[in-house]
């Protein structure tokens, strides 16, 4: 069981689930995002999602779009981010996932990239843009290096999708919880409860919800019926407003969504 399926667990077994918080590597600046990231993890947030900006980044709202582009502007390269797990997991031991469009890993080299992030003490990947059916080079190189490879879900998957999905993943299964961009929303699409629903059928035992949730109401309601809550533009939003320690009172409110 890796990192991140034990801590999954472990919140599961203790009566709720986990809470995962996205924030982007470099943003406002690369010693901030460090900062912010432990700061996540001291304020009740299991596991870090931290986002390597990107020139298209096609999946993410405006929030993590700006934020994104700061850090590329302040001149963020890729290097940058194995320093920022690395920094990160010597402060705290939470599993750090990286997310990243598949574009940078290939220019870096997958196989260069796995043992990089291992090197630095990271968990594994999240890859928005890349689909299980054509992730040979990456899940090569993953079980190599043993790292995590979690795969999305959406509310438009076909059965056959959502349970190469599931074969595929391993962490867990990144269900999206709505159709179009991340972004916080008053109300958490219903269809995220029918999509869950739909993973559990395809054999899921590990799946958490993102896009969308901003409040500790949501994480509440989400973990009602899966296994970890994903936070990304309120802690953005929080961080570029009011630095790391709106950052920290912004986890802490959100975490006491998942006491049992």
């Amino acid at each position: 069981m890796s990192t991140v399926e034990s801590t999954i667990a472990a919140r599961k077994a203790a009566g709720s689930g986990a809470l995962i918080g996205y924030l982007p590597a470099g943003f406002p600046d690369l010693q901030s995002s460090i900062d912010a990231a432990v700061a996540l993890v001291e304020n009740g947030v299991d596991i870090i999602e931290l986002g390597i900006p990107y020139t298209d980044p096609v999946m993410d709202g405006l929030v993590i779009q700006e934020a994104t582009q700061q850090a590329l502007e302040n001149g963020f390269k890729l290097e940058h981010a194995f320093e920022a797990v690395s920094a990160i997991t010597d402060r705290v031991s939470a599993p750090v996932l990286v997310m990243t469009y598949f574009n940078p890993v290939l220019q870096y080299g997958v196989e260069r990239f796995a043992d990089d992030l291992v090197a630095a003490g990271g968990a594994g990947l999240i890859t928005p843009d890349l689909t299980a059916d054509n992730a040979t080079s990456w899940l090569t190189a993953a079980e190599r290096a043993d790292l995590d490879h979690v795969f999305l879900a959406a509310p438009s998957s076909s059965g056959a999708r959502l349970r190469l999905a599931v074969e595929k993943s391993r962490g867990f299964v990144y269900a999206v919880s709505t159709m179009g961009i991340t972004g916080a929303r008053a109300d958490v699409d219903s269809a995220a409860r029918s999509l869950v629903s739909r993973l559990r059928e395809a054999g899921s035992t590990s799946a958490c919800v993102g896009v969308g949730i901003s409040t500790a109401d949501q994480v509440r309601e989400v973990l009602d019926y899966a296994d970890g809550a994903i936070v990304g533009s309120v802690l953005v939003k929080a961080l570029a407003d009011g630095g790391v320690p709106a950052v920290a009172r912004t986890a802490a409110a959100l975490s006491t969504g998942t006491l049992a």
